[in-house]
């Protein structure tokens, strides 16, 4: 399997400025912060970084830090937009910003694989903020958005609002991701595309503790089960380091043997602006109809 990588491009609520020695500068519409990147080996072009807030990491690799404010930032979020989407950044504890700008050229190529269809369903699993959602359901597809974070969905009907999206269709369910394919499963149900973007570590709203390497693979079998030979695409992004492009790549093409179409696999990346190498930020395999 050839890996292929997919690159975001810098646009006018968001650009890499520069990145090196374990960090990224990025801007988020007005302002800048600095956020450790581990896979920033390199020198970055700049020694002088002029940024708003830094995130500190704290000792333990799985977690932990804070942000340290040079300059005023809003604490409740600021506005900012990608096509027609418009949806809050703001610091949280856990160093993101509210979104995941890598994602920005998963939501055009998602776009595209629904064109020509009217009314797509389409599901977003682990759906945090609801940016993907929104994105497709700006292209009129029926979306059913899964976070088990109450905050989370609370925040994606937010960004509906603030994207003048109230009136679309849009389930919003608060539940175990892996549980929810499950019934969906039994409920004989299908979809035209789903993207799934699991964390390596959770929990569902009833404790359900969620482990990548345990509970990908069945997700994914019962994902492969909600899409038939009408459907159009599975996206699925993998942050974990640990696994390989190659490897899942091989658990979808495994399981989508039978449906046809093509699988690829490769490596989620952002073009810095300063030089415009790229940095990598993720790995990725998909299943789209030929």
């Amino acid at each position: 399997m050839d890996l292929i990588t997919l690159t975001g491009e810098p646009w006018a609520d968001y650009g890499l400025i520069d990145s090196g020695h374990g960090r990224k500068l990025e801007r988020y519409g007005r302002f800048r912060f600095i956020r450790p990147e581990p896979q920033a080996m390199w020198a970055p072009a700049s020694a002088q970084w002029d940024a708003h807030a830094e995130f500190l990491p704290g000792s333990d690799e799985e977690g932990g830090g804070r942000w340290v404010f040079d300059q005023p930032v809003p604490r409740d979020g600021w506005p900012l937009s990608w096509r027609e989407v418009r949806f809050t950044a703001q610091n949280t504890p856990f160093r993101h910003l509210g979104f995941f700008p890598d994602m920005a050229p998963v939501w055009d190529w998602m776009r595209g694989q629904i064109d020509g269809i009217d009314q797509a369903e389409c599901m977003n699993l682990f759906g945090y903020t609801g940016v993907g959602t929104l994105a497709l359901s700006a292209k009129g597809a029926r979306m059913t958005h899964v976070d088990a974070s109450k905050k989370s969905v609370a925040e994606a009907k937010e960004n509906a609002a603030l994207s003048g999206m109230t009136d679309r269709p849009v389930r919003w369910m608060i539940d175990d991701a892996a549980k929810f394919v499950a019934r969906e499963v039994r409920r004989e149900r299908r979809y035209d595309g789903i993207i799934l973007d699991p964390p390596k570590w959770g929990r569902g709203p009833n404790g359900e503790v969620w482990k990548l390497e345990e509970g990908l693979p069945a997700l994914v079998a019962d994902c492969r089960k909600l899409l038939d030979e009408k459907s159009r695409f599975l996206f699925l992004t993998v942050y974990a380091v640990r696994m390989s492009a190659l490897a899942i790549g091989e658990l979808v093409r495994q399981h989508f043997a039978d449906l046809g179409g093509v699988v690829e696999a490769g490596e989620l990346a952002v073009r810095e602006e300063a030089r415009g190498l790229q940095l990598p930020t993720a790995i990725f395999a998909r299943w789209r109809r030929d």
